[in-house]
Parts: structure tokens; C-alpha cells; sequence
């Protein structure tokens, strides 16, 4: 099937925020797009009218739904196949599971793009909820060989097929820097498996060495009063800047005035930050949870530490600081690793699963 002749329907969230299966969402439509191919889009993250009721988390879901489930309805009727961005919890049941069930009435395909770091904790507690919808999908692809094991545990086999990283965007800057400090940057929202809290205390613990190095947190969510309020009762006020949401060209930005990227995460999959941070040639402090170490291994392609160990976190950022060859290798290293993830490589993945399950569909039509 050439591309000109595929009208896909890309089904997932998009920006704002700049989380990360929003971005994929956001980047994949543009690549497919300049491919050739037809895609249409349903957000399952539509701006809710009136604005206030965004304010309030349970209509904020019922005013989605009703429109989003009318968008899907339609979307069956115009696709050859349905690419389904999925994640765990009520993300699943609300936007996931409805989607499988009207696509299956309709008889149009659906691939099921599953991501989130807690799939296993998700699973141990609903699989039984899950499998039902999950069964009626065509085909089921995870961005990491993590997911891959954590589905394999339950008896599901999927494919692999990874993120992507637009190196015409995330790419070495060559600039001035901004300062002389040594500046460390966190790109990940405020939520509590994020670790964020971790990250400022390591930084307590670095100041206790040298006072020249600063952290740069650009992200927000339900965390930021109480990490404002840790980071003052740590003293970091004048150590710690709290950018906000930032756009991707600010990201960009905000990598070129990196030393070093830290990924403080409790649970996680494959981080967009991580990628974007090694195709920005900014070396990555991460701890080793979930689908990281898939993604880089320690030593070569970024320092892995535990997660919620402040005292390994600031061992690790003292000993990047202070070793230039350490430096470089990650650096280069980093650069090597994120080839795999460009649209180059990973193109033809997604062509060959689109015309797999299309393919299959029209040989069982009666």
C-alpha cells in the first residue's frame, strides 16, 4: 500500500500541555502527514466549552466524552485504520475502551499504541477490566521492550515499534551560554512520580560543595506549591528557577543552557525528555526505573542511579561536573543511540503495521 492511498485516523491527546504522549501525537500526525498520507484526528483531550468546567475533573470528563465518543462514531466510517494513543488508568476506560468497542461494531482495525510507566501496577489491578477491549484490538504496540515484558507477563504479545525524536528540531547548539553556572534541567511535569522532590535535594546536597550550579525545572502540575515550598525550606530560592510549561522551541532553548539533564522518575516508560535531551548532546543523570534502562545503559549513554536516593543523585551530578572525559562520552555516545529513533528509522515500522492490519481486515471481509 503506497502512502498516498492509507487515510488513517490518529486517535490520542494533543497540546496542551506538552506531556509526552501528546507530543508524540502532535509529531507523528506532522511525519505522516508530509509522507503523504491522509490522517485525520480526534483529541481526547478537546478544549471543554464552557471554559470553567475544565476546572472541574468529572465534568471535565463528561463534557469530553459525549463529542469525543460522536468523533470516533464518525472517524470508523472515513478510516482504514485507527492508530489509538492508550494509556492506563481511567485514561483506559474513558478514551481507550470506547474507542475498540465502536471501531469493532464498525468493523474498522484499531492498533493500540499503549504507553505509561505504571502499565504494571495498572494491570495487576484491572487487568480483568482491560482484556475485554484490549481483545478487540487488531494490534498492540508499546514504545519499549519494557512494556513488551510487562504485557508479556500477562499473556499478551505485542510489537515494539519506539518513540521519536525530530532531530531537525532537537539537535546541538553551538551558542553562547546564558551563564558560567553549571546548570542542571529537569523537563518533566510536577506529579509526584516524577521525583522532583528528589532532584531538590540532591541539589541541597551538591550546594554543600560548590555553590555554582543552579536548576532549571520547566514543566508544571499539582506538585509546584509544595516543591516551591521544599525548595525554599532547603534554601535553593536563589539555586532553583521554575520555568513552567514551556513550548518545544523553549525546551530547545533551555537544552542549549544545559550542562546535564536529570530524569528523577519513580515509575516511567520511555521519556521523551530522555531522547531529546541525548539528541540535544546534554548528558542525562537518570534513575534506573521502569523502561530507562532500555533506553540507555549506565555509563555509556547516561549515569543511572536509585530512585528517591538524593545522596546517589548528587555523587552522580558531582562526578559529571567534575570529569570532562565523562562528559564527552555521554555526550557522544548519546548522539550514536538516538539515531534508532528518528523518523528515518522508525517510518517504515509504522507503514508495515498499518498495512498488516489492513491488510488482514480486507481478507476476512465476507
Amino acid at each position: 500500500m503506497k502512502p498516498a492511498d492509507l487515510c488513517l485516523g490518529l486517535v490520542g491527546p494533543v497540546p496542551p500541555p506538552n506531556g509526552g504522549m501528546a507530543m508524540q501525537t502532535r509529531q507523528l500526525a506532522a511525519l505522516l502527514a508530509a509522507d503523504g498520507i491522509h490522517v485525520q484526528q480526534v483529541a481526547t483531550n478537546a478544549p471543554c466549552r464552557p471554559r470553567w468546567v475544565s476546572r472541574v475533573p468529572l465534568l471535565r470528563a463528561l463534557f469530553r466524552l459525549v463529542p469525543y465518543l460522536f468523533a470516533v462514531w464518525r472517524l470508523t466510517h472515513r478510516v482504514d485504520v485507527i492508530h489509538l494513543m492508550a494509556n492506563s488508568g481511567w485514561s483506559w476506560q474513558l478514551y481507550a475502551a470506547p474507542v475498540l468497542w465502536i471501531a469493532w461494531l464498525r468493523k474498522t482495525p484499531v492498533i493500540v499504541n499503549y504507553r505509561g510507566g505504571e502499565a504494571q501496577a495498572y494491570f495487576q489491578r484491572s487487568f480483568s477490566r482491560v482484556w475485554p477491549s484490549l481483545q478487540k484490538a487488531a494490534l498492540v504496540v508499546v514504545p519499549s521492550a519494557y512494556l513488551e515484558a510487562v504485557f508479556a507477563g500477562f499473556g499478551q504479545t505485542v510489537r515494539v515499534i519506539p518513540n521519536i525524536v525530530d532531530r531537525s528540531v532537537f539537535k546541538p547548539q553551538h551558542g553562547a551560554r546564558e551563564n558560567n553556572c553549571y546548570t542542571l534541567v529537569i523537563t518533566r511535569n510536577l506529579e509526584a512520580i516524577y521525583g522532583i522532590e528528589t532532584a531538590l535535594k540532591a541539589l541541597a546536597r551538591v550546594r554543600e560543595t560548590t555553590r555554582a550550579v543552579q536548576l532549571r525545572i520547566a514543566g508544571s502540575g499539582p506538585q509546584e506549591v509544595y516543591l516551591r515550598r521544599l525548595a525554599q525550606s532547603l534554601g535553593l530560592e536563589q539555586a532553583v528557577r521554575f520555568e513552567g510549561r514551556l513550548e518545544r522551541e523553549a525546551v530547545v532553548a533551555l537544552y542549549a543552557d544545559a550542562d546535564a539533564m536529570l530524569n528523577p522518575s519513580l515509575v516511567d516508560n520511555m521519556p521523551n525528555s530522555i531522547i531529546e535531551a541525548l539528541s540535544c548532546a546534554v548528558p542525562v543523570i537518570s534513575t534506573d526505573v521502569g523502561g530507562v534502562p532500555h533506553i540507555v545503559a549506565n555509563e555509556e549513554t547516561a549515569l543511572l542511579v536509585p530512585p528517591q536516593n538524593p545522596e546517589r543523585l548528587a555523587d552522580a551530578i558531582l562526578r559529571l561536573r567534575n570529569d570532562s572525559a565523562l562528559q564527552q562520552r555521554l555526550r557522544a555516545n548519546g548522539i550514536a543511540r538516538v539515531e534508532q529513533y528518528t523518523w528515518d528509522s522508525v517510518r517504515h515500522q509504522w507503514l508495515d503495521a498499518y498495512a498488516q492490519v489492513i491488510h488482514r481486515q480486507r481478507a476476512a471481509a465476507p
